[in-house]
């Protein structure tokens, strides 16, 4: 089992650049990093893990432009968002972005993708949140048109593009309908999520990681139903607290890679933690 990482990023935390040459030499194979350009003060929504919204979340920094710095002082270790927030991106500007980490990695880039929870954060960026899942749906599939090795023009519901030239392409070959890099969405568990996955993406990312037991064979069940290859499905269980049971159990689910929570601290409490989830590897 691949054991990658995920960690909230900020300007009080250790650097992309110390994390991912740590990350590399001590064996782990990944780094995920979440996306919120702001936090609105206003914000109503409550935070969905419950109580005060963590420090944190306000003080994020860009992960493309982190992922970016980590690329360029690693060679093995995967990139990957955690989730990126396409309704909240110009899609045409953000199928530049993925295609060039993509393509300046070597092709190490996985784009995670999700729906989002704070609805102020949303509004400021113009979009309707009861749309949103709709929304992500037709950015997703413009960007695919850009990617696409040929120019294609796309037309949707909330926006278009013309056939285009648009280069550097992502590295990995079309996946039947998935065009562009590892694709993976976020989300709980549900019909409309899994159909989803099937539709457009090469897998989940369940957060935390629990409920997997009975939700797989659903998710598979969708998959199969859309025509999709069950070799093909991926399931990374996301931002785990480890335990050997909790792995084992992951392993006998067919999970092949699990994303483990750093804590967002500097670079002695990170590489604290980093040690004692080298047992692990």
């Amino acid at each position: 089992m691949r054991i990658a990482t995920t960690i909230f990023l900020t300007d009080e935390t250790v650097t992309p650049v110390r994390l991912a040459r740590e990350l590399e030499q001590r064996g782990f194979a990944g780094l995920y990093l979440p996306e919120h350009t702001h936090i609105p003060v206003s914000r109503r929504t409550p935070y969905p893990a419950g109580g005060d919204l963590p420090r944190e979340y306000g003080r994020t920094l860009d992960p493309f432009v982190a992922l970016g710095q980590a690329a360029a002082v690693t060679e093995r270790l995967t990139l990957g968002t955690g989730i990126t927030l396409v309704t909240q991106h110009d899609p045409v500007d953000l199928a530049k972005q993925v295609a060039t980490l993509d393509h300046l990695s070597g092709g190490r880039f996985t784009l995670g993708i999700g729906y989002g929870w704070n609805v102020e954060e949303a509004a400021d960026h113009g979009v309707e949140w009861a749309t949103r899942r709709e929304l992500t749906r037709d950015r997703m599939a413009l960007m695919r048109a850009l990617w696409s090795a040929e120019p294609t023009v796309y037309e949707g519901e909330f926006g278009s593009v013309r056939a285009s030239f648009a280069h550097p392409k992502p590295v990995q070959a079309p996946r039947g309908p998935v065009v562009g890099p590892r694709t993976l969405i976020g989300g709980g568990a549900g019909p409309k999520l899994f159909a989803a996955i099937a539709e457009h993406a090469d897998g989940w990312l369940p957060i935390g990681g629990r409920g997997l037991t009975e939700s797989v064979p659903k998710l598979r069940a969708a998959w199969e139903e859309a025509g999709r290859d069950p070799k093909d499905l991926q399931v990374v269980p996301y931002a785990v607290l480890p335990d050997p049971g909790k792995l084992a159990h992951y392993a006998d689910l067919g999970i092949e890679e699990v994303v483990l929570q750093l804590p967002p601290a500097g670079e002695p409490e990170v590489l604290r933690v980093l040690d004692g989830y080298a047992a692990f590897l």
